[in-house]
């Protein structure tokens, strides 16, 4: 009976010995996977940090380039507010038909002036020299019949045609 007894206890000593190498096994693939796990884990979380740093600073940018822009805004709303109310105080057809030449130097200008502002504004020097049909006419260009005026209702202010006096 003792040597039955002692291949009972053999066979359980046995198998009680497979069941932790087993369970030895198990358990350090498991720490194996959750190793893994956390490696990823914490890239992650270091790349979403990443990602919040990144998006607080260019929440920043945009809440100055907002600001900046607003303020812009702001005084081109002013500027056109000032256009609007020149405009009403100007009668700018009885001008044209008074002193057309008048009104035509500060409409060339203005235009000339706009055009480098929007040259300046994508990029260029904004410093170009005017168009021919923009450059200043000389007084006694207007009297020469050769003067560039050939295509022009009323080339010269002393034409022979009526002027109807300003109403003030």
């Amino acid at each position: 009976m003792g040597m039955k007894l002692a291949a009972v206890m053999a066979v359980l000593m046995f198998a009680m010995g497979g069941a932790f190498y087993w369970y030895y096994n198990d358990t350090q693939e498991r720490i194996g996977v959750l190793r893994e796990n956390n490696a990823k884990l914490e890239t992650a979380i270091a790349i979403s940090e990443e990602s919040i740093n990144s998006l607080q600073a260019d929440m920043e940018k945009f809440a100055a380039a907002n600001k900046k822009l607003q303020g812009e805004l702001q005084k081109a709303e002013a500027y056109g507010d000032e256009l609007r109310n020149k405009l009403r105080r100007h009668n700018l057809t009885e001008l044209a038909k008074t002193k057309p030449e008048l009104l035509e130097g500060k409409m060339n200008g203005a235009t000339a002036k706009l055009w480098r502002e929007i040259e300046q504004d994508t990029g260029g020097a904004g410093d170009s020299d005017l168009p021919e049909w923009m450059q200043p006419v000389q007084p006694d260009a207007r009297t020469e019949s050769t003067g560039g005026d050939e295509g022009r209702e009323n080339p010269s202010p002393d034409s022979g045609e009526t002027e109807a006096s300003p109403a003030s």
